[in-house]
C-alpha cells in the first residue's frame, strides 16, 4: 500500500485532517472538502494530496472529482501520480491508468518502484495481450531487478496466457532473489494457464528451497491438485496445514480442501471437511454442491442444497444454477421447477449463467414448450441460451425447428461457439439432413474459425451413417485429425447395426474391445451383432472372453420422477419398497409381449 508523504501539520490544519478520517461517504467526503476550500486550507498541498487520495482510491472515491483535483495541483510529484493510476487500475476504466502514465512521462516525472506494479495492474484488467511494452519501460529506468516489480511482471505475463506465460516463467527464471510472492505468482500462472503439473513441481521446488507458503499459496496449489486429479498429493497438502493448525478455521483453505477432494471423486472426504468447519457461508455449500455434480451424484447435491435452506443460508445464482444442473441430470422436472419459482419468489436476477441452465433444464426433463417459453422471456441472449435451445430442440427430434432457431440466432449477432454446432450437427442427424449437416460441418472452419473437435465428427459419423453413408463415414473417421474415439467408432457401429453391414460392424466391434477392454458395453455390442446375424458361436466366444478377462457387467439403472420424489431402479435390485409390485408388473409385460410376437435381439451378457 501507498503511504502518503508526511507534513509537518499546523494547529489549524490538524482538526480537519482528523474530519477525513472520519469520512465514510462520497457526500461526507465532498462536505469535508468545501470545508477545506472554504477555510482557505486548500492551499496546504499535504491536505489536497490526502483528499486526492481519498476521492481517488477509498470504496466511496469519485474519480470524476479526483481528475477535478489533480488538474489543480501545479507540480505533482511521483506519489501524486501513482494515486490517479492506482485510482483507475482498480475502477472500470483501467485504461485510463495508462493515459495518466503517458501524461506522466510527458511531465518530466520519473516512475518509481510503485508505477509500475499499478500499470501493470491496470494493463491486466484492461485484457491487453502482454506487457512487453511496460516491461522495456522497466528496463529503462533500472527498475527490472525490483523484486515487488518482477512479481507484478509474473502476474502481468500469466494473465496474458499463451507466449506470455512463457515470460512470466523467463522472468521468474533470472529473478536473484525469490521470495513467497514470487513463486505464488509463478505457480498461481502455471494453474490458470492450464499447467497444472507444472505448478505442483514449483510448489515442490519451493518447499526444497526452504520457503513458508502462506494460505493463498495453499489455496492455489489444492485448485492445481484439483485440475490434475492428484488426490495422494492433496492429502500430503491437507496434512501439512493440519499440522499448521489452522485448517479449522480457515474458510478459504477450508473450501479449497473441499473443491479438491470433490475434483478428485473423493465427495465423502469433502463431505468431512465440511462438516468440521465451524461456519458455512454461501459459498462453503456452492463448493460442495457443485463437487457433488462435478461426482455424478445428483441426489445427495439435491439433499445438500436442501440442508443449505434449513439452515437459512440465502443460495446465490451460482448455488442455482449447480441444482438445476443436478435437476437436468435426475429428470426432474418438479424440483427445477420449485427452483424457478423460488427464483421467482425471491426477485432473483436471472444472469446468463441461470438463465442457460432453467432452458437446459426445462428442454432435457421432456419440457420443450416450457423451455422455450422461457427463453422468450430473456434479454439481450449471449450464444449459451441460445445454445441450450438448439441442443434441446434437437434432441427432442425437432430437427427444421433447431435450425430455424440457429438462423434467427445469426440474424441476432450472435457467434455461434462450438457446443453450438454439436446442437447443430444433432439435429442435422436426427432429421436425415445430410446435406445440411455437410454444409454447417464445413462453415464451422471455414467462416467461423472453430475446428471441429471429436464430437463434432461423432455427430457427422452418426448422421452419415443413420443415412446409409457408411462408406463416407469410414472415410471421414479415417481422415479425422487426432485419435478416433470409442465413441465415434461407436457411432459408427450403431449404423452398421441399422443398416446390417454385420462384416464392418464386426471389425469395428473388435477394435472397440481393444481400445476398452475392461467396458462390459463393447463386448455387449460385439455380441448383439452376432446375436442378431445369428451366428450363436461366437457370440458364446465373446461372453466366454469378457469373462476370461474378469470383466463384470455394471448393471443398468433409471431414474423416474413421481410426485416430486425421485425413485431410482438397478436391474436385479430390489432395494425399492415398492419392488415386490414393480416384478409383478414386468412380469406381466413380458408375458404380453411375447403374445404379441415379440423377441428380444440382445444377447446375455450375464456373466456371474
Amino acid at each position: 500500500m501507498l503511504a502518503i508523504p508526511s507534513s509537518k501539520l499546523t494547529p489549524l490544519l490538524q482538526p480537519y485532517i482528523s474530519l477525513l478520517g472520519k469520512c465514510t461517504t462520497i457526500h461526507h467526503l465532498k462536505q469535508t472538502h468545501s470545508i477545506f476550500i472554504t477555510t482557505g486550507l486548500s492551499q496546504d498541498i499535504f491536505a489536497m494530496i490526502k483528499i486526492l487520495h481519498l476521492f481517488a482510491v477509498s470504496p466511496f472515491g469519485d474519480l470524476y472529482h479526483a481528475s477535478l483535483l489533480f488538474d489543480q495541483i501545479q507540480t505533482p510529484n511521483t506519489f501524486v501520480w501513482n494515486t490517479m493510476i492506482r485510482g483507475f487500475s482498480i475502477s472500470s476504466q483501467p485504461e485510463k491508468s495508462h493515459f495518466f502514465f503517458s501524461k506522466m512521462l510527458r511531465n518530466g516525472v520519473i516512475p518509481d518502484k510503485h508505477t509500475y506494479p499499478l500499470l501493470l495492474k491496470a494493463f491486466s484488467k484492461s485484457n491487453n495481450e502482454n506487457p512487453n511494452q511496460i516491461h522495456a519501460q522497466i528496463v529503462k529506468f533500472g527498475l527490472n531487478f525490483d523484486s515487488f516489480v518482477q512479481n507484478s511482471l509474473i502476474s502481468a505475463y500469466s494473465n496474458g496466457g499463451g507466449v506470455g506465460f512463457f515470460c512470466a516463467h523467463q522472468v521468474f527464471v533470472e529473478m536473484s532473489q525469490k521470495d513467497p510472492i514470487s513463486w505464488t505468482a509463478m505457480i498461481d500462472g502455471c494453474v490458470r494457464n492450464n499447467y497444472a503439473k507444472d505448478g505442483l513441481e514449483f510448489f515442490i521446488k519451493m518447499r526444497l528451497a526452504g520457503i513458508r507458503p502462506d494460505k493463498v499459496t495453499i489455496v492455489i496449489v489444492l485448485c492445481g491438485i484439483g485440475m490434475v486429479g492428484d488426490v495422494w498429493f492433496g492429502r500430503c497438502i491437507h496434512g501439512f496445514y493440519v499440522e499448521c493448525g489452522r485448517v479449522n478455521w480457515d474458510v478459504y483453505v477450508s473450501n479449497a480442501l473441499v473443491d479438491m477432494y470433490a475434483k478428485c471423486g473423493f465427495c465423502n472426504d469433502a463431505q468431512k471437511i465440511f462438516d468440521e468447519l465451524p461456519w458455512r457461508n454461501v459459498v462453503c455449500w456452492s463448493t460442495l454442491i457443485a463437487g457433488y455434480v462435478q461426482c455424478s451424484r445428483f441426489k445427495e447435491a439435491l439433499f445438500v442444497f436442501q440442508d443449505m435452506l434449513v439452515e437459512e443460508v440465502e443460495p446465490n445464482q451460482a448455488v442455482l444454477a449447480t441444482i438445476l444442473t443436478a435437476c437436468t441430470h435426475l429428470g426432474a422436472l418438479d424440483q427445477g421447477r420449485w427452483v424457478h419459482g423460488y427464483i421467482d419468489r425471491n426477485n432473483l436476477e436471472v444472469n446468463m449463467t441461470l438463465g442457460t441452465a432453467l432452458v437446459d433444464m426445462y428442454a432435457k426433463c421432456g419440457a420443450i414448450d416450457e423451455a422455450f417459453l422461457f427463453f422468450q422471456t430473456l434479454a439481450n441472449k449471449d450464444v449459451y441460451p441460445w445454445t441450450a435451445m438448439i441442443n434441446g430442440v434437437a434432441i427432442h427430434g425437432h430437427a427444421l425447428k433447431s435450425l430455424d432457431i440457429f438462423s434467427q440466432m445469426l440474424s441476432d449477432g450472435v457467434r455461434p461457439n462450438a457446443v453450438t454446432f454439436i446442437g447443430v450437427l444433432s439435429a442435422c442427424s436426427h432429421g436425415g439432413l445430410v446435406d445440411q449437416g455437410r454444409m454447417y460441418f464445413d462453415r464451422m472452419s471455414r467462416v467461423y474459425g472453430i475446428e471441429p473437435n471429436l464430437e463434432h465428427y461423432g455427430c457427422m459419423v452418426d448422421l452419415l451413417g443413420r443415412a446409409g453413408h457408411l462408406k463416407e463415414a469410414l472415410d471421414l473417421v479415417k481422415s479425422m485429425p487426432m485419435e478416433p474415439s470409442a465413441g465415434v467408432w461407436g457411432a459408427l457401429f450403431g449404423a452398421c447395426m441399422i443398416h446390417k453391414d454385420f462384416e464392418l460392424g464386426e471389425w469395428i466391434g473388435k477394435h472397440l474391445i481393444k481400445l476398452q477392454p475392461q467396458h462390459s458395453g463393447r463386448y455387449a455390442l460385439l455380441a448383439n451383432l452376432y446375436s442378431v446375424s445369428q451366428k450363436w458361436e461366437e457370440a458364446a466366444c465373446v461372453r466366454k472372453l469378457m469373462k476370461g478377462k474378469g470383466v463384470e457387467k455394471k448393471p443398468g439403472c433409471s431414474l423416474i420422477e413421481v410426485g416430486g420424489a425421485i425413485h431410482e431402479f438397478i436391474a436385479f435390485d430390489r432395494s425399492h419398497s415398492k419392488s415386490k409390485e414393480i416384478y409383478v408388473m414386468l412380469d406381466g409385460i413380458t408375458v404380453q409381449m411375447k403374445i404379441a410376437g415379440y423377441t428380444p435381439l440382445l444377447f446375455d451378457m450375464d456373466v456371474g
